[in-house]
C-alpha cells in the first residue's frame, strides 16, 4: 500500500522527536501574541528569530514595540531575514524558538532574488519551506513559527502581489504539513486546526 506525503510526514516526525507549531492569522490578530506565551510557558532558554529588515522609523517602532513585550522575560535575539534554516541548526539543544516571521522571511527571498535579476518560483519557496520544517524537527527543543493568512481578501491588481500571496500560501502550506500543531489566531482568540 502506499504511504500518502501526510503519512510519510507523521513518521518522520515521530524520529524526529521535536514540536513544530505554526501560528498563522491576520494583521494585528494576535498571532505574536499567542506564540510568545506558548513559549513562554516552556522551561527552556528562548531565543526570538526575527526577519523583519529595518527599512523605516515606522518598521524600528514596530521592532522596538516587540522587543520591549520580551524585555525581562528571558529572550535572546538573533536578526536573521534569510537564512532561517542555518540559524537553527546552530542553536543549542534544549531551546524553544520563536520564528516571527514567514510572511516577511518570503518578502525577503524575494528582494534577493530581484537584486540578483531573478524570481523567485513556487517550487523554490516549497523547498525551502520544507528545508526549515525539516531543521526545525532536528532542532532538540520546540518550535514556533508564525505566519500570515495573506489569500482571504481579494485578487491582488497586480502581478507582484498576486505572486507574492501565493509563495506565502505555499510556504504555509509545506510548513502546516509538517507542523504537530496549527492554530488560526482571528480577534486574538486561537483556534487550533491540527
Amino acid at each position: 500500500m502506499m504511504k500518502t506525503k501526510q503519512q510519510k510526514n507523521e513518521e518522520e516526525r515521530s524520529v524526529w522527536g521535536a514540536d513544530l507549531t505554526l501560528i498563522t492569522g491576520g494583521s494585528r490578530s494576535g498571532k505574536s501574541a499567542f506564540a510568545q506565551q506558548q513559549a513562554e510557558q516552556i522551561n527552556a532558554p528562548r531565543l526570538f528569530i526575527a526577519t523583519c529588515p529595518r527599512i523605516d522609523p515606522e518598521m524600528d517602532e514596530r521592532i522596538h514595540r516587540h522587543q520591549q513585550d520580551r524585555e525581562g522575560l528571558g529572550w535572546q535575539t538573533a536578526e536573521v531575514p534569510l537564512r532561517l534554516a542555518e540559524e537553527l541548526e546552530r542553536t543549542p539543544a534544549g531551546t524553544t524558538v520563536l520564528i516571527d516571521c514567514l510572511t516577511l522571511w518570503i518578502n525577503n527571498l524575494m528582494y534577493e532574488a530581484e537584486q540578483q535579476e531573478q524570481e523567485i518560483s513556487e517550487d523554490q519557496i516549497s523547498a525551502l519551506a520544507e528545508e526549515l520544517a525539516r531543521a526545525a524537527h532536528n532542532h532538540q527543543g520546540r518550535v514556533f513559527l508564525v505566519t500570515n493568512e495573506v489569500g482571504l481578501g481579494i485578487v491582488p491588481d497586480n502581478p507582484l502581489v498576486r505572486r507574492y500571496r501565493d509563495l506565502v500560501g505555499r510556504c504555509n502550506q509545506v510548513i502546516a504539513a509538517f507542523a504537530d500543531q496549527v492554530f488560526l489566531v482571528s480577534c486574538g482568540i486561537p483556534m487550533r486546526f491540527k
